[in-house]
């Protein structure tokens, strides 16, 4: 028989030894030994470990910091200080906080309590100061990192506009919208992810216009993904998706810091990491993934005609292949006789079907594709160039594949380029595979059945709530910047799917313009 006395004693006891593990005693060498233990000292070298002595106070203290992470000249400035400068302490202090208060007063320092934290800390690139007597330690700001300058975007210019990219930094990444976007209403809220905390998010919005209800969403969704670690905003966008297996994507991802700012004064939110040369945009919709910053940045008629070119290269890139192969098998009286009789010339001394022609092509010019994005960048467009116009021409004169696909396939892949989103891209190549497919069995119906399954499928599609093809279905009020745009001084209303807690922008401008 168990006594209940007991084992509630035993309980108690089991409640005091875990806190004891989670906060910090008064004993320096156990808590010292702890952290050593934690980082494996002294096999792991990184960990840099430096005891002093406090003369005023007649008592050790210990520096701990990850070597390359911090700024040296700051540490050593910390040690000369509390090694010259006179600390008293009064009856009842705690010197953890005189010396913060009094000593290290040039410095960003906060106080510790528990464990988890000093070692989050430590990893952040701040230094741990531990003092012998005191439960308390020092985290002082120290964190100093190698990385790039702000450099030009990779995969978004523009001829028109900023020339300014995220970097690898999340502080730096902050500052930058921070630059565009001087408001007080601005916050940046700091989420993690995993019960270590070893993944940090910064989540960037309006707080006088975003919807709370769509904060919270987002929120949650961050606070559900059960991972230890995560590398990139692209693994966090993977795990944030509401349709894992959807060809679309729902989260915008972005590397252009004015491009995201916009989307903040909409009422979206972007989440930055650390160590990640962009940021994901929650929630983003269908019409967004074909926009770029210079559509704004030139004038109205110039930002429209590139707008048209995009959405017909987008047509052009996913529809031109499979047209061709049922309008060749199922439906050749649609062509004009002159170029029917052309077409079935080139075609007299090819060996294959159609569907197995344009196949074989569209695989080639994927591989070239591929070829050229791994090869090095001296090369990697010669590549290219050069691979695609010998193995045509070669196909050609082989008698394997027709002159005229060459053609097909060649401004197909052209208008592949045009499209701006690189996840949007991918999801276009693919649906062209697809479509090829169904018209070499079932020519334009099964084309026209694919066309009208995915236009319904999107229409059931949400990213955080928010219906994927809005404002247009369903209807909701706004600029009316999906296909075209206004000029600027027109566009004052802020998406209202995105339930903003303001409609519109600055009522002067308004005033001035007429409206």
């Amino acid at each position: 028989m168990i006594n209940f006395h007991s084992r509630k004693k035993k309980s108690k006891i089991e409640d005091n030894t875990e806190k004891e593990n989670v906060i910090f005693s008064c004993n320096l060498q156990e808590n010292s030994t702890y952290l050593k233990t934690i980082f494996s000292y002294p096999d792991n070298s990184d960990l840099g470990v430096r005891t002093i002595h406090v003369l005023s106070q007649n008592k050790d203290a210990h520096f701990f910091f990850m070597r390359g992470m911090v700024d040296a000249t700051l540490i050593d400035h910390a040690i000369s200080s509390l090694q010259e400068k006179e600390i008293q302490i009064e009856v009842g202090e705690d010197i953890t906080e005189v010396i913060s208060q009094t000593i290290l007063t040039g410095n960003q320092v906060s106080t510790l309590i528990e464990r988890k934290e000093a070692v989050s800390a430590l990893l952040d690139g701040q230094t741990i100061i531990l003092m012998e007597g005191s439960s308390r330690v020092l985290s002082l700001q120290t964190a100093k990192y190698d990385g790039r300058s702000v450099d030009k975007p990779q995969s978004e210019n523009v001829i028109k506009g900023s020339n300014e990219a995220f970097v690898e930094s999340g502080t730096v990444n902050i500052s930058l919208i921070r630059k565009r976007l001087r408001d007080e209403s601005l916050v940046t809220e700091t989420l993690y992810i995993g019960n270590g905390k070893k993944t940090k998010i910064s989540l960037m919005y309006l707080k006088n216009v975003m919807d709370p209800d769509l904060l919270h969403q987002i929120k949650e969704r961050v606070s559900q993904i059960d991972v230890d670690y995560i590398e990139d905003v692209s693994v966090l966008e993977q795990h944030m998706e509401e349709r894992a297996y959807s060809l679309v994507p729902t989260i915008l991802y972005t590397e252009r810091p004015d491009r995201a700012t916009s989307f903040i004064r909409e009422g979206n939110a972007i989440l930055i990491m650390e160590n990640s040369p962009a940021a994901l945009v929650a929630p983003a919709t269908f019409w967004s993934f074909f926009h770029t910053s210079e559509d704004y940045y030139l004038r109205w008629a110039y930002g429209n005609f590139i707008r048209m070119i995009r959405l017909l290269s987008v047509f052009i890139a996913l529809f031109t292949p499979s047209l061709y192969v049922a309008i060749v098998n199922f439906h050749s009286a649609m062509i004009p006789t002159d170029l029917l009789l052309a077409i079935a010339a080139t075609r007299e001394t090819v060996p294959f079907p159609v569907i197995f022609e344009i196949t074989m092509m569209e695989l080639a010019f994927e591989i070239l594709r591929e070829a050229g994005i791994r090869i090095p960048t001296p090369m990697g467009s010669t590549i290219g160039i050069v691979g695609a116009l010998i193995l045509g021409q070669a196909a050609v004169d082989a008698n394997i594949i027709s002159p005229i696909l060459v053609i097909v396939v060649s401004i197909t892949g052209l208008a592949s380029f045009v499209i701006p989103n690189v996840s949007f891209s991918f999801a276009v190549r693919i649906m062209r595979f697809a479509l090829l497919i169904l018209a070499a069995f079932m020519g334009l119906f099964g084309v026209m059945m694919a066309t009208i399954m995915c236009v319904a499928y999107l229409s059931t599609l949400t990213s955080f709530g928010v219906p994927y093809l809005a404002p247009t279905i369903p209807f909701f009020t706004s600029s009316k910047d999906t296909i075209g745009r206004k000029v600027s001084w027109k566009e004052r209303i802020k998406p209202m799917y995105l339930h903003p807690k303001k409609a519109t922008e600055n009522s002067k401008t308004k005033g001035k313009r007429g409206l």
